[in-house]
């Protein structure tokens, strides 16, 4: 049997996230004294929900499958108050649990239905990308989008513990693995440069599900997400650090109506953030210029087109990370070294972005 690596995350809820393949023999133990599971997936995983539906009928449990749409389609009020329908129609109680099998927008979801529905349930993710391994699932934010912007409705709800079955990856298509590797990125320039070594000296074998190297950088990159978390639930402190590159990232999500996929977002506001820190001389160019050949290894993009930068900035000033009218931007002070930059100035937001990230060629992958 394969090993299975528990990282521990601490903190007023403490849980387990696992790492490994075939965890279904795991689910069981972190639902026991359920009468009810709401299994919720997206259509192209239905055959892995029926085996979760199947594991869970073998220990007693009555599973409730659940499809909602794929991708940021799913991540909608309203197919969260179709969800609670669902419940209600089971008669879930206090003591049933939610399985979310899916990527991180569907994480997203399962965790903010268990949040709402008798205001907090049990809930259990099964990511089922690389992206939902090593940052959706883990660290009990929940959401929605809004027409307003993503994530700017949800809930913070720990779940009661992340099963990461390295298997899913398996059948993961190439461009969604290596999306994913965006935030495994930024988890090495913030807290972990030993990520950006192992991509540095192989990078195809990091976005290869079947070599023992993208194992060690998902542990690590989970690992810093766990360090941070434990420590700040509610993003009232440390927590912050985990958003670097993700103000722009959000913002080129909502002009792009979300047809973007999320690592390809991030990828590029990590750029923008290496401007940003170097443009105010915070960040050296050594380590600025490192964010971009390191993307450029993995084949993520690193543009935007100059154009949309007035659309950016209007969508970055509702971004929830924002405090009263002063946006406030993630960035580095060396490497492994975060900080914050609170309201810099238009002009300085503008250029550097029309220096480092404008692209007229950069389109969606």
């Amino acid at each position: 049997m394969e090993q299975i690596t528990r990282i521990p995350v601490g903190g007023e809820r403490p849980y387990d996230v696992l790492v490994g393949r075939d965890l279904l023999a795991e689910l069981p133990e972190l639902v026991v004294g359920a009468a009810r599971v709401a299994v919720l997936h997206t259509p192209a995983l239905g055959d892995r929900a029926g085996a979760v539906a199947d594991r869970l009928r073998s220990a007693g449990v009555e599973p409730v499958p659940i499809e909602v749409p794929d991708a940021e389609a799913g991540k909608d009020i309203e197919v969260a108050a179709a969800c609670w329908d669902r419940l209600g129609a089971a008669g879930f109680t206090r003591t049933d649990a939610v399985v979310g099998i899916g990527g991180g927008a569907l994480t997203d979801l399962a965790g903010f239905v268990a949040a709402c529905w008798l205001r907090g349930v049990r809930w259990v993710p099964v990511p089922s990308s690389l992206l939902g391994m090593v940052d959706a699932a883990v660290g009990g934010k929940t959401g929605v989008n809004s027409s307003a912007g993503k994530n700017l409705v949800g809930a913070f709800h720990p779940p009661a513990g992340v099963l990461c079955d390295l298997s899913m990856l398996d059948t993961l298509p190439p461009v969604d693995l290596v999306a994913g590797l965006a935030e495994v990125v930024k988890c090495g320039f913030i807290a972990d440069p030993a990520i950006l070594d192992l991509i540095e000296a192989d990078p195809a074998g990091a976005a290869d599900a079947g070599k023992p190297v993208l194992r060690e950088l998902i542990e690590r990159a989970i690992r810093v997400k766990v360090a941070v978390v434990s420590g700040d639930l509610y993003e009232s402190g440390q927590r912050e650090i985990l958003n670097y590159g993700h103000t722009l990232a959000h913002a080129i999500e909502k002009v792009e109506g979300y047809r973007w996929r999320h690592g390809h977002a991030v990828a590029v506001g990590l750029i923008y953030a290496a401007a940003l820190g170097r443009r105010t001389g915070r960040l050296d160019a050594p380590t600025a210029d490192r964010h971009r050949s390191v993307l450029n290894l993995l084949g993520l993009p690193t543009g935007y087109p100059a154009a949309a930068w007035p659309d950016l900035l209007a969508a970055m000033r509702v971004d929830k990370k924002a405090r009263g009218s002063r946006l406030r931007f993630v960035v580095l002070d060396g490497l492994a070294r975060p900080g914050v930059l609170s309201g810099p100035d238009d002009e300085e937001l503008r250029a550097a972005f029309l220096a480092e990230v404008a692209d007229d060629r950069a389109v969606a992958a």
